[in-house]
C-alpha cells in the first residue's frame, strides 16, 4: 500500500479476443474460430462460443475440427493486429486508473488503487467494465484482488472479487496451474496430491524446493502478498514534435529557414534516439493575429539529417503569408518509419541519397505517387513480367533475370496477316514495307492456365527476334494453333 491505501488489482482476461475483434466486424451466426499454421499444421487459434460448444478446442488440427463440426467457418489469424487491437483497450482502460499494462497476448492488469471511489466502489467499477466490454462484443473474465498473480487467478480460474486482507483464503481452492506454472510443474504438483493452492501452501517448504525450484514458491509468494510484483504500464509512443515560440514576430523568409533549421535539428536528434526516420513532416506557422498556415513535405526516403531535409522545405516557406509577422514555430514528424543505424563503408559513405533528394522536390510538385519505376515481376508472360511502382515507395531491383532479351517497347499485338509457319521474307506493318535481314528464335511461352487473359486464350506462342533491313528490330510471335503473325515489341 502506500499514503494508507490498500493496494487493489485487476486483472482482465479476454478468453476469445481474437475471433470476437473479427466478429465485431463481420458477425457470424455458426461456429466460427482463427486458424494458425504450426509446424506445417493448421491449428485451431481462437474460437467463439459456438465453436466450443460443438466440442471444439484451441491446438485443435484443423482437419480434425472440420470433422467434428462441417459447417465451421474459419480465417487466419493476424497476431500483430491481434496486438495492436490489445493496445487500443489499453489505452481505453486508462479511464479507469493510471496504471494500466499488458498481461500475455489476451489481457490487461489494473492498479486501481486510489481510484474506486470514482465509481462508487469496487463492485461498480467492475460492473461498468463488464458492461461497457460486452456492449462492444468482448467477453471478458474479471479477478480482483491484493496482488497481480491472485487477481490473474481469479480471472482465469475463479472470476471473483476477494476481499482485501488475506489472500490464501480467496486462493486455497483453486487449483494450482492458478498461480501460472508451466504444465509439467503443475501435473507433477497434482501426481503428488498437492491439488489445490491451499494444499500448496500447507505443504513443507524445504522439499518443494529441492524439487522444484525456487520458482514455484516464489510464484505463491506473489500471489499471497509475500513478495511483490510489480506492474508494468505501457509507455505511452513517443512523441516527434517540437515548437519555438519567438519574443518578437518574424517574416524574412531568412528568418523562418532559420528557425526551421533549429528545430529540425532538434526534430532529427529525437529520430536518431528512437532509430526513427521521418517520411512526413509538418511544419505549422502561427500568426500574430493567431491564424495557422501549414506546410507539408512528404519524403521519398526516412530521414533524419537536417541538411538535407532543409533545402526541400524552403519552396514550401516561401509560398506562406506571413501576414504582420510569425511569433511561433512548431515542426512535427507525422509519419516515422524505423532507420536502424548502418555501418559505414568505403562504398556506402559515397552514396548521398542525391536520387531520392530529387524525387522528393519533383514529388512536391505532382505528388509522390506519381514519380514511378518498373520493377520486375514473378511471370514468363510478358505482358505480366513487370509491375509499376511509386518510386518513393518502392525499392529498385538489383536486377532483371531474363535468360531471353525482351524488347524495350511492349505494346498490344498487331497482326501481319499472314499465316505461313516460317518467319516471313517481307512483310508490312505500319505502313512501312519491311524485309527480314536476320530472325532469330523460336522462343516458346505457354499460357498461365491459372489466369484468366482473353489476350492468351489462342494458346502457345512462338517468339521471333527479327531484324530488317530497313534498320527496325522488332518481336514478332506465331501462334501455331491458329496460324498468324503478330509483332509486339520493339528493340531499340
Amino acid at each position: 500500500m502506500f499514503d494508507g491505501i490498500p493496494r487493489r488489482v485487476v486483472s482482465l482476461w479476454f478468453p476469445r479476443l481474437a475471433s470476437d475483434q473479427i466478429l465485431r466486424r463481420c458477425p457470424s451466426g455458426g461456429p466460427f474460430a482463427l486458424t494458425l499454421k504450426q509446424s506445417n499444421i493448421n491449428r485451431l487459434y481462437c474460437l467463439n462460443g459456438q465453436a466450443t460448444q460443438q466440442g471444439l478446442h484451441p491446438g485443435m488440427p484443423y482437419s480434425d475440427a472440420r470433422a467434428f463440426c462441417p459447417n465451421l467457418q474459419t480465417a487466419p489469424v493476424d497476431l500483430l493486429q491481434g496486438q495492436r487491437f490489445l493496445q487500443i483497450l489499453c489505452r481505453w482502460a486508462t479511464r479507469y486508473c493510471p496504471w494500466v499494462g499488458l498481461e500475455g497476448r489476451d489481457g490487461l492488469v489494473l492498479d486501481i488503487s486510489g481510484s474506486t471511489h470514482l465509481f462508487g466502489g469496487e463492485k461498480e467499477m467492475l460492473s461498468d467494465m463488464r458492461t461497457r466490454l460486452t456492449r462492444a462484443g468482448l467477453s471478458v473474465q474479471i479477478g480482483l484482488a491484493d496482488t497481480r498473480a491472485a487477481a490473474w487467478a481469479l480471472a482465469h480460474h475463479g472470476e471473483g472479487l476477494a476481499p482485501p486482507g488475506d489472500m490464501l483464503a480467496a486462493l486455497q481452492n483453486l487449483p494450482v496451474a492458478a498461480l501460472q506454472l508451466d504444465e509439467k510443474t503443475s501435473t507433477a504438483l497434482t501426481r503428488l496430491g498437492l491439488r489445490k493452492i491451499g494444499d500448496l501452501a500447507a505443504a513443507p517448504r524445504a522439499p518443494l524446493t529441492r524439487r522444484f525450484g525456487p520458482d514455484v514458491l516464489r510464484r505463491l509468494d506473489q500471489a499471497v502478498g509475500q513478495q511483490p510484483e510489480g506492474i508494468t504500464p505501457v509507455a505511452d509512443p513517443p512523441h516527434y514534435g517540437v515548437r519555438m515560440t519567438l519574443p518578437e514576430p518574424i517574416g524574412l523568409i531568412s528568418d523562418v529557414m532559420a528557425g526551421t533549421e533549429r528545430l529540425l535539428t532538434r526534430l532529427c536528434a529525437k529520430l536518431k534516439a528512437q532509430e526513427m526516420g521521418a517520411r512526413g513532416l509538418t511544419m505549422t506557422l502561427r500568426r500574430v493575429d493567431q491564424d495557422h498556415q501549414e506546410v507539408e513535405l512528404r519524403l521519398a526516403r526516412p530521414l533524419r539529417d537536417p541538411h538535407r531535409i532543409l533545402p526541400l522545405f524552403e519552396r514550401g516557406l516561401a509560398e506562406v503569408d506571413a501576414g504582420f509577422g510569425i511569433d511561433q514555430l512548431r515542426l512535427e514528424a507525422t509519419q516515422v518509419e524505423a532507420l536502424p543505424a548502418q555501418q559505414l563503408t568505403h562504398v556506402s559513405a559515397g552514396r548521398k541519397g542525391h536520387l531520392e533528394d530529387l524525387i522528393t522536390r519533383i514529388g512536391t510538385r505532382i505528388g509522390l505517387t506519381n514519380i514511378q519505376r518498373f520493377l520486375p515481376a514473378d511471370s514468363h508472360i510478358p505482358e505480366r513480367s513487370f509491375i509499376i511502382a511509386p518510386a518513393a515507395y518502392s525499392d529498385p531491383a538489383s536486377g532483371w533475370t531474363c535468360t531471353n532479351p525482351r524488347p524495350l517497347r511492349l505494346f498490344p499485338p498487331e497482326p501481319l496477316m499472314i499465316a505461313e509457319p516460317h518467319p516471313p521474307e517481307r512483310f508490312r506493318w505500319r505502313r512501312m514495307s519491311l524485309t527480314t535481314a536476320r530472325a532469330t528464335g523460336p522462343e516458346r511461352i505457354a499460357p498461365e492456365w491459372w489466369l484468366e487473359d482473353d489476350n492468351w486464350r489462342s494458346g502457345l506462342r512462338d517468339y521471333w527476334r527479327v531484324e530488317t533491313t530497313q534498320g527496325r528490330r522488332l518481336w514478332l510471335f506465331y501462334t501455331p494453333q491458329n496460324p498468324g503473325w503478330f509483332v509486339q515489341g520493339e528493340f531499340a
